[in-house]
């Protein structure tokens, strides 16, 4: 077991799967596509990222460097999580960007979400963390890959 420390912007406990993407994830790109047709789960549309697109993102830790893409990239994170269909967790290797972080906090704010975010986690967490892999997310900003 390894464990990684960061910056809790929203807290919570989670232990489940990872899905990792070792390049910026563009929010609108990933997600657009199944909030707007009203499925039941985010299947990740973004074909210029390999290591996300076609997979589940709903109630899994999605760990990454940073979202990247339009300014409507928070208004996204917002949408999914109005619709109850956002990861469980956004695990940022670091400091999470501005976009992100105000759909964070509009999704906590403006819909109740408990959707984990932690950031500044570190190069290393994400040179060792893999997708399948199972993690615990703890309160405190933990995160043990198990």
């Amino acid at each position: 077991m390894k464990e990684f420390k960061g910056r809790v912007i929203n807290p919570g406990y989670y232990k489940g799967e990872a899905v990792v993407s070792r390049q910026g994830v563009n929010t609108l790109a990933t997600f657009q596509k199944s909030a707007l047709a009203g499925a039941k789960q985010v299947i990740a549309a973004d074909q210029n990222n390999p290591d996300v697109f076609e997979k589940n993102l709903t109630g899994i830790a999605l760990c990454l460097p940073q979202t990247i893409g339009s300014t409507t990239g928070g208004m996204v994170l917002e949408l999914i999580c109005s619709l109850k269909i956002n990861p469980a967790c956004m695990l940022f290797s670091e400091h999470i960007d501005s976009l992100a972080g105000a759909g964070v906090i509009l999704s906590v704010v403006w819909e109740g979400s408990d959707m984990i975010a932690i950031d500044c986690l570190g190069q290393e967490f994400l040179d060792t963390v893999k997708t399948g892999d199972t993690i615990e997310v703890r309160e405190d900003g933990t995160v043990a890959i198990l």
